[in-house]
């Protein structure tokens, strides 16, 4: 017995070795994957191949470990809008690029103004007599606003191209809320305040609806003026017109309709599309399957081509998303993060700072919070300058208001300068059931507000009052910056949203340009020549575990499966966002804290996982949402 004793402990010590061993093994591993950066070594005479698969946006959002991990499938890609410019331009000056190539299959799109950033670095590149060529299976209008810049487009013989124009149609929950007998309270300021109408309506109001018609036929004309330019054989009247006398004239062809209306010069496949690319650049030697091109990826390509940082820096804070109370982010504009990073980067020394706004708004606290914070560097006589993106509407306009300069584009959508708060109460549904409140006071406020029995007067008066609080102090805070007047402000605002070129003509920005136009104003107010700065992008370090995660679940093609390849997936992904649509709006009745600045007329940002959604994920936020009722 003492012998077989030893004998298993030497067993068990055995395995503890192993187990120890494979364990340091794992570890080792990991440091070396997140260690691993691109080589620049590996760039390659041929292509710059973009590969597309998911949205453009302005801040990536980092990869949650323990939700991918337990995912069906491998996330959808992000890919930052400025990232796609610094390589195109690289691109357009290194002989090693014969030619650039978009592919287009999985792209899930990207707000206008990025779509026309990238199209603008499109033409450096052909400038350069360098050919563009773009593959899809399916245009729509944020691809095909990128296709336009190109020298060949390519779309699948099974696919399409079809224009839908900015513009759809908004829930309203007011019959819904009265069959269940939810009273929605409504705390606003702003005629145009449109966000809290679903709660009250069922339908648009028509100061909405004449704020909607403006705002969207504007970003219309500008998306047309941009592809009509660009791809001057664009017939976008024949393919928007009358769609179904357009499709039905080619037999129901859809690729070949988008051939007639000049949306695509060629049909083919992916093998045909790659044997193409081959022609131009060269064969892929490494890879001898059909279609193989000689190419570069885009995170090889970034690595090889560093940005140069001569002179100071000029900080850029980005505020991406909807803000929000906390630390939420990247992607999402959490005001405790976004004043923190940019209260450390005061001991940076930064010569100047710019602002990117790529926001609708949310939170009035947040977007106080980092208004603060930026003023903090505006107390320092250090120059503030102000970038719009796609949307820098109502706490993104807040957050704007210290500037001495903002630039935006025609297509951006800015003003919502109105403030709402919305608090559900459920008195008379709870009543239909035989449940009542009672309760002693010692305080007018003692229990309130009461979602559950109800709200009082008082606090009804106070909750507005604090609104209109907000609505004064943001008023102020624009009539300072914009040399107004509150009763000049308060005739623009009222909450209506306005596109870039008429916030332009009233004031509320100074003049057209990206970031690049707004960081070499910021350079010449501290007094900085060209080669004298270089920008830093405070916050801007990605987390290496969610680098290590995203290369470990990498190009993996079973998200294919719910791609839109053609009309009728496309119209079944508007239907999933009609879905997603309602489930934010209810959310955003019982889940707001405080007073909100939103915007409701600025689109959606464009979904990674649009073509990838989860359905536990829905099942689990329906949930969420009854448990909160």
């Amino acid at each position: 017995m003492v012998f077989a004793r030893k004998v298993w402990h030497v067993l068990v010590a055995v395995k503890d070795g192993l187990a120890l061993l494979f364990l340091l093994l794992f570890f080792l591993a990991l440091f070396a994957a997140l260690s691993s950066r691109p080589s620049p070594g590996a760039v390659r005479e041929g292509a710059l191949l973009l590969k597309l698969d998911g949205a453009v946006v302005e801040e990536p959002k980092l990869i949650d470990p323990i939700s991918r991990l337990m995912a069906r499938q491998a996330p959808t890609g992000e890919y930052r809008a400025r990232d796609i410019v610094t390589a195109l331009r690289a691109a357009a000056r290194d002989d090693r690029i014969k030619a650039v190539v978009l592919d287009l299959a999985r792209f899930t799109g990207g707000g206008q103004v990025h779509m026309q950033e990238i199209g603008q670095a499109l033409d450096v590149v052909r400038a350069a007599n360098k050919p563009v060529l773009t593959f899809a299976t399916l245009y729509a209008d944020d691809a095909l606003l990128l296709a336009a810049h190109a020298s060949e487009v390519w779309v699948d013989p099974m696919g399409g191209a079809f224009i839908t124009g900015p513009g759809g149609k908004h829930l309203f929950y007011g019959r819904l809320l009265e069959r269940l007998k939810v009273d929605a309270h409504v705390f606003r300021v702003g005629t145009y305040k449109s966000a809290v109408e679903p709660y009250l309506r069922n339908d648009m109001s028509s100061a909405s609806r004449d704020a909607g018609g403006a705002l969207y036929g504007a970003l219309w004309d500008v998306w047309k003026a941009d592809v009509s330019k660009a791809r001057p054989k664009a017939n976008i009247a024949l393919a928007t017109t009358d769609p179904a006398a357009w499709l039905n004239a080619s037999g129901g062809d859809a690729p070949q309709a988008a051939l007639t209306a000049g949306l695509v010069d060629r049909i083919g496949d992916e093998v045909s599309f790659g044997s193409r690319v081959a022609e131009l650049v060269g064969a892929d030697r490494r890879n001898k399957l059909p279609g193989a091109f000689a190419h570069t990826g885009l995170k090889t390509w970034l690595a090889a081509n560093p940005a140069k940082q001569p002179g100071k820096p000029i900080g850029v804070i980005t505020i991406a998303g909807e803000i929000v109370d906390g630390d939420a982010g990247p992607g999402i504009a959490g005001g405790e993060r976004i004043a923190k990073l940019l209260d450390e980067a005061q001991e940076k020394g930064l010569a100047a700072l710019v602002v990117r706004v790529d926001s609708p708004g949310g939170s009035v606290y947040a977007s106080e919070q980092i208004r603060a914070a930026i003023n903090r560097y505006k107390a320092k006589s250090i120059p503030i300058v102000v970038s719009m993106a796609n949307m820098a509407a109502s706490g993104g306009y807040w957050v704007s208001t210290p500037a001495s300069r903002i630039f935006a584009e025609p297509a951006t959508i800015t003003g919502s300068i109105g403030v709402f708060a919305v608090v559900p109460s459920f008195e008379r549904a709870l009543g239909e059931w035989g449940v009542t409140t009672d309760g002693v006071k010692t305080t007018p406020l003692s229990g309130q507000p009461d979602v559950v029995g109800g709200l009082s007067p008082t606090i009804e008066a106070m909750l507005q009052g604090n609104v209109e609080h907000s609505y004064a102090k943001f008023l102020s805070l624009v009539g300072e910056s914009r040399g107004k007047s509150p009763a000049e402000v308060d005739a623009m605002a009222q909450g209506r949203v306005w596109d870039g070129g008429t916030a332009r003509q009233k004031g509320l920005a100074d003049q057209f340009g990206g970031l690049d136009e707004a960081l070499a104003d910021a350079a010449r107010s501290a007094g900085l020549k060209a080669g004298e700065w270089h920008p830093l992008y405070l916050g801007a370090n990605v987390d290496p575990y969610a680098s290590l995660l995203a290369r470990l679940m990498g190009d993996d093609d079973s998200a294919s499966a719910n791609l839109v390849r053609d009309i009728a997936g496309l119209v079944a992904a508007q239907q999933n966002d009609v879905i997603a649509q309602a489930l934010a709006g209810a959310e955003r009745l019982v889940g707001r804290q405080g007073a909100q600045a939103y915007c409701l007329e600025c689109p959606a940002a464009p979904m990674p996982a649009r073509a990838a959604a989860d359905s536990l994920g829905l099942l689990a936020r329906i949930e969420n949402l009854i448990a909160r009722f």
